[in-house]
């Protein structure tokens, strides 16, 4: 006897435009399809302007698509009549440049999100924020101001920020990528460990041989559509779609 699995999400014929002036309209997506499960650690790779992180930012709506869907437990997110502030609190989201609260401590850049947004009480929303500094290796930055902080403690407490919020899956956008070389392998350290407790992760990433290691699932994008998908023996061992044999040969 089997069983199907349901779909975390679900993207059918996805699409996405931006005016480019002049009545100009530049394609940045092309009918993409694909499907995200419960426990994926999918990762997203391909060249600078495919449109990874441009749907990466439709599949919570930061971005609006232009057409198609995209079915975030079973509710469609690109319909307007959907409440996406809801849906935004199970989609936890880390940006290259953190893009913590300046004026804020550590610890109320956690809290602000529970408190405000899920309603919890200030001691259990910092009860949860103590857990997750220790998690990532900084309790004892609670007090600490972001200007203070090292720029992979900086993505560490993003991360941390996001998780405080009990998220469903975490999207990460390029998440190494304004960082100095030495600061990489803690904020990768971080999410290796989310991958092993089957956090459900979307990552656009240059970090090859991370996605090789981590993934279960990688995506291929180029020329704004999806050209490869596979685990990751399949997509670095057996490359099947040419674009992707020569987008390797440059990366490894």
């Amino acid at each position: 006897m089997t069983t199907e699995r349901t779909p975390l999400i679900v993207v059918r014929h996805l699409c996405k435009e931006f005016n480019s002036g002049n009545g100009q309209h530049e394609t940045v997506l092309t009918d993409i399809n694909t499907e995200f499960y419960q426990g994926d650690v999918a990762f997203i790779v391909g060249p600078s302007g495919a449109g990874k992180s441009t749907f990466l930012r439709c599949l919570n709506r930061l971005e609006r698509p232009t057409s198609g869907e995209i079915i975030f437990e079973g509710d469609n997110i690109c319909d307007d009549k959907i409440d996406i502030d809801r849906h935004r609190q199970k989609m936890g989201m880390v940006f290259q440049q953190f893009n913590l609260f300046p004026h804020l401590n550590v610890m109320t850049n956690l809290t602000i999100g529970p408190v405000k947004l899920q309603g919890i009480s200030r001691e259990e929303a910092e009860e949860r924020a103590m857990k997750l500094l220790k998690r990532v290796k900084l309790e004892d930055r609670a007090k600490s101001y972001p200007n203070q902080l090292s720029g992979g403690q900086k993505q560490r407490i993003a991360i941390a920020r996001s998780l405080c919020m009990e998220p469903d899956v975490m999207l990460f956008d390029e998440p190494t990528s304004a960082l100095d070389p030495e600061m990489v392998g803690e904020v990768l350290e971080v999410m290796r460990e989310l991958a092993q407790d089957k956090m459900t992760m979307i990552v656009v990433t240059h970090e090859m041989a991370f996605a090789r290691e981590v993934a279960n699932r990688i995506l291929f994008m180029a020329d704004r559509q999806i050209l490869e998908e596979n685990d990751p023996v399949g997509f670095f061992d057996n490359p099947q779609n040419e674009r992707l044999k020569a987008f390797l040969d440059k990366m490894i």
